[in-house]
C-alpha cells in the first residue's frame, strides 16, 4: 500500500498534465506556422532583412517585458489567469494578421502577440513545473516539451505549404484557430495554487538569482535560434535550395527522440552529463549552416540543431526551477524564458544587420561564435562553483 502511494506521488502522467500538453502542442502550433512565413510575409510587404529583425525581434522584447509581471501575478492571481489571458491575446493578434495589410499594423500586432505569449509560455512551464514530481522534473520537463516539439514538426511545414497552395490570410487564421484550441483545453485544467511564503516579503522584482545562471547560457545559445527563425528560409530561397520545410520537420523530430533521454540522463548525472555535448552540436549545424550548399546538408544542420537544443533546453529549465524556492518557480520561469526572449530577439536585430551588409552565411558563424560563447561561460561557472563547494566543504572539515 505504501510502494503504491508512493508510485502515485512520483507518477508524471496525470490528467491535468496531459491536458497542459495538449495546450501547449496547439499553441506552439499556432506559433510554429507563423515562424517561417512572417519573413516571407514582411517581404511580400516590402520590407528588407533590416525589418525581417525588427519584426521578429519587436515580439521577442515585448514577451521578455511582459514575463517579470506574469512571473509575480501567477503567485498572487494565480496560474489559470495569467494563462487564460495570455492565450487569448494570442489568438486576437494571430487572428488579426489576415487582416494587416502594412508594415507599421504589422509591427503593432507583434508587439500585442508578444505580451499574449509571454504571459501563456511563463504559466505554463510554472504549471507543468507544480504538476511534475520533482524527483522526476528533468523527465517530466523533456515530456512537457514533447509537445511543443510535435507541434514543431509539421507546423513550419504546415505554415509554408498553405501560403504556397493558398495565402498568408488563411494561414494565419489557421494559426489562430489553433490557439483557440489551447485555450479551451487549458480552461479544463485543475490549476493548483502557487505556493505562500513565511519569508518576508520581496520587493517586486525583475529576476529569480537561482536561475541566472542557466538563463545566461540559454541566452548565448537561443541568439542562434533567432538567426534561423528568421533568415534561413530566405537564405535556402537564395541559394535555391529546396526542403526548408524538411528543416522544420527534422529539426523536430530530433527534438521529440532525445528530450525523453537528455531529461533521464539530468535527472541521474545532473547538467553536466548534457550541457557541453549539446552544445558541441548546436556549435556543429552552425558551422553547417555557415557552409551551405545542398539540401543534405540543411538536412544535416536540423539533426543536429535539434539533438543538440534537445538536449540542452529541458535540461537547463529544469535547472532554473530547481534550486528556486517553492513559492519563486513563477519567477524563475519567468526569469528562464526572458533569457529566451533576450537571445532570440537580440539574434534576430543583430543577425538582420549582418545579413543586409555581409549576406545570410555570416548570419550562422556569428551564431557558431555565440554557443561557443556559451560554452566557454559554462566552463568557468561551473569551474568557480566546484571551487567553492570544495572550499565550503574545507571549511566544515577543521
Amino acid at each position: 500500500m505504501k510502494n503504491q502511494s508512493h508510485l502515485q506521488k512520483d507518477k508524471i502522467w496525470t490528467r491535468d498534465f496531459v491536458f497542459v500538453c495538449l495546450s501547449n502542442f496547439f499553441i506552439f502550433a499556432g506559433f510554429q506556422m507563423t515562424l517561417p512565413t512572417l519573413p516571407l510575409f514582411v517581404n511580400e510587404l516590402g520590407g528588407k532583412d533590416e525589418m525581417i529583425g525588427m519584426i521578429v525581434g519587436i515580439f521577442t522584447f515585448s514577451a521578455l517585458i511582459i514575463r517579470p509581471w506574469a512571473g509575480h501575478v501567477l503567485e498572487t492571481l494565480g496560474r489559470r489567469f495569467v494563462y487564460l489571458i495570455g492565450l487569448a491575446v494570442f489568438v486576437v493578434s494571430v487572428a488579426a494578421y489576415s487582416f494587416t495589410s502594412s508594415i507599421l499594423l504589422l509591427f503593432l500586432l507583434r508587439v500585442v502577440q508578444g505580451l499574449g505569449w509571454g504571459m501563456s509560455t511563463t504559466a505554463v512551464g510554472t504549471i507543468a513545473t507544480d504538476l511534475i514530481p520533482p524527483k522526476r522534473r528533468g523527465e517530466g520537463m523533456g515530456f512537457f516539451g514533447l509537445a511543443g516539439t510535435l507541434a514543431m514538426a509539421f507546423g513550419p511545414a504546415l505554415g509554408l505549404m498553405l501560403v504556397v497552395r493558398a495565402n498568408f490570410s488563411i494561414t494565419f487564421a489557421i494559426a489562430a484557430f489553433c490557439g483557440l484550441a489551447s485555450l479551451i483545453i487549458a480552461a479544463l485544467i485543475h490549476y493548483r495554487p502557487g505556493e505562500k511564503s513565511h519569508a518576508p516579503q520581496r520587493k517586486w522584482d525583475l529576476y529569480e538569482k537561482t536561475a541566472l545562471v542557466p538563463a545566461l547560457l540559454l541566452f548565448f545559445i537561443t541568439m542562434a535560434f533567432g538567426g534561423i527563425t528568421s533568415f534561413l528560409p530566405l537564405y535556402a530561397e537564395q541559394l535555391n535550395i529546396s526542403g526548408i520545410g524538411w528543416y522544420f520537420t527534422v529539426f523536430a523530430f530530433s527534438l521529440m527522440i532525445v528530450r525523453p533521454f537528455s531529461g533521464k540522463l539530468y535527472d541521474r548525472l545532473g547538467h553536466k552529463a548534457v550541457f557541453l555535448p549539446g552544445t558541441f552540436l548546436i556549435l556543429i549545424a552552425m558551422i553547417d549552416l555557415s557552409l551551405l550548399a545542398n539540401e543534405w546538408m540543411l538536412i544535416a544542420a536540423a539533426l543536429f540543431f535539434g539533438v543538440g537544443f534537445g538536449s540542452v533546453q529541458p535540461a537547463l529549465q529544469a535547472w532554473a526551477v530547481q534550486s528556486a524556492p517553492k513559492n519563486r518557480r513563477g519567477m524563475a520561469n519567468a526569469t528562464f524564458f526572458s533569457s529566451f526572449d533576450l537571445g532570440v530577439g537580440t539574434g534576430a536585430m543583430f543577425f538582420g544587420v549582418i545579413a543586409s551588409w555581409y549576406g545570410y552565411s555570416e548570419i550562422y558563424m556569428a551564431s557558431a561564435i555565440s554557443v561557443t560563447i556559451s560554452m566557454v561561460l559554462y566552463l568557468f561557472i561551473t569551474k568557480n562553483m566546484s571551487v567553492g563547494n570544495e572550499t565550503s566543504a574545507g571549511q566544515l572539515s577543521r
